[in-house]
């Protein structure tokens, strides 16, 4: 069985130290060189990455600042990245922010939105996630988002009590090896769409419709989950389904200065084409009315200042 992702404490917060001693002071003077943020990202492939990986381009571009993304298992390792100073940024599933015990969050906006999507070999006798009962499941790696909506999703299909799935924690690449290995018969993710690790898997796959569950979803947990389509043949050849949406946030350190927040918003929403992931069929935020859609986390001062002076 391959190995799960190590969490951003074991496997990421060695080259975070390594970032900082070189980084440039946050409060550093306008006419000095652009401040070096660490972005606390995701696993190498997924939405979250590719997305850093944007912004740090366009950072840099529009000498705004050093946007340096870092490796990590996902939306929680990336908020124990935050609050502990490992990272001034930070990507992150809204559910996953709802439920980290900081007091401290704030958010540069909310930018993109998340599918959560449930995947089986093509050939395989599960139809529904109720099928799942008795079967080895990927849930996301250990420091990762999945993890939590997995749990939520399996209780509210009434197979969550204790042996009713055997848990698997694996990255999204080396769970996509598993599926098509016959280690693992199903594997839970929160990405893009396509998701690369899935894209061009050695078996093909196909997506399980999670709608059903939405309504149960949202009562208990509320707006962070929404019914999202995935039209047909995202992954090969497979019908549409409707899956869950989760919102995610780029979150700041509430230390960082005002002023960069400011530019961080400005390259929201200046260069918002250039922002797009290739994994974003039908999640494209980034407009003035949904950036500041961050539900009980608050926009960081720098970030609502500007969204009012653009926006009133």
């Amino acid at each position: 069985m391959p190995e799960p992702a190590a969490s951003f404490s074991r496997r990421a917060a060695l080259r975070a130290g390594v970032v900082a001693f070189g980084a440039t002071a946050l409060g550093s003077c306008a006419s000095g060189p652009p401040p070096q943020l660490r972005l606390a990202a995701g696993e190498v492939g997924g939405f979250f990455w590719e997305f850093a990986g944007l912004l740090a381009e366009v950072a840099t571009e529009a000498a705004a600042a050093q946007v340096v993304p870092l490796t990590t298992a996902g939306s929680v390792d990336n908020l124990e990245a935050l609050a502990s100073g490992q990272a001034e940024l930070a990507m992150t599933l809204i559910d996953a922010a709802y439920d980290h015990p900081s007091q401290d969050l704030t958010a540069v906006g909310c930018v993109y939105e998340n599918y959560f999507q449930v995947a089986v070999r093509a050939d395989s006798a599960i139809e529904t996630v109720d099928d799942l009962r008795g079967r080895a499941i990927s849930i996301g790696a250990p420091g990762s988002g999945a993890t939590l909506v997995s749990q939520r999703i399996l209780d509210a299909a009434g197979v969550a009590e204790p042996g009713a799935v055997r848990e698997v924690q694996l990255s999204m690449s080396s769970a996509a090896d598993a599926l098509s290995d016959k280690e693992v018969d199903a594997v839970m993710w929160a990405g893009g769409l396509p998701t690369p690790a899935f894209a061009d898997p050695p078996t093909a796959i196909r997506l399980l419709d999670l709608g059903a569950l939405v309504a149960d979803l949202r009562r208990e947990f509320g707006t962070a989950y929404e019914g999202v389509p995935v039209p047909a043949n995202v992954y090969g050849e497979h019908p549409a389904v409707t899956t869950v949406g989760i919102p995610n946030l780029l979150l700041v350190h509430p230390g960082v200065p005002d002023g960069t927040v400011a530019d961080l918003v400005g390259l929201l929403l200046d260069r918002s084409s250039a922002l797009v992931p290739g994994q974003a069929i039908g999640s494209q935020f980034l407009d003035a009315r949904s950036l500041i859609m961050t539900g009980t986390i608050p926009l960081h001062p720098g970030a609502e200042q500007e969204y009012r002076r653009r926006h009133g």
